[in-house]
C-alpha cells in the first residue's frame, strides 16, 4: 500500500483555504482536505514579530503525490513563503489509507 501523509498549510482567509483545498482535491493531489477555524499565529517575518489570524488546511495524500501537491500549493498560495509541512501517517485504518491511495490517482 502507498504510504500516506498529512500536509499542513495556513492561509489568510477562509475563502483562500477552501480554494486551496478544493483545487487540490479536484486535481487528485489530495483525497481530502480539512479547513480548520481561524487560529492566531505569532511569528517572526522580515525582522518583526507579527500576529495574524489564519486558517489551517490539512491535506490527506499519498506519499508519491507530495511533490505535485507542494508544487500546486507554491503556485496557488497567496503567501511568498507558505507553510508546507508533511507528516507521515504511521498507522491508520487500512480501508481509509486505501481510499487515500485510490483518490489520489
Amino acid at each position: 500500500m502507498t504510504p500516506a501523509l498529512t500536509v499542513l498549510t495556513t492561509t489568510d482567509s477562509a475563502a483562500n483555504a477552501e480554494e486551496l483545498a478544493r483545487g487540490a482535491v479536484e486535481a487528485r493531489l489530495a483525497a481530502c482536505a480539512q479547513v480548520s477555524a481561524p487560529v492566531t499565529s505569532v511569528y517572526r517575518w522580515e525582522g518583526a514579530v507579527e500576529t495574524a489570524r489564519e486558517w489551517q488546511v490539512l491535506f490527506k495524500t499519498a506519499d508519491d503525490r507530495y511533490a505535485a501537491l507542494e508544487a500546486y500549493l507554491r503556485e496557488h498560495h497567496p503567501y511568498d513563503t507558505p507553510e508546507i509541512i508533511a507528516t507521515p501517517v504511521q498507522r491508520g485504518s487500512a480501508d481509509y489509507l486505501a481510499w487515500i491511495a485510490r483518490e489520489t490517482r
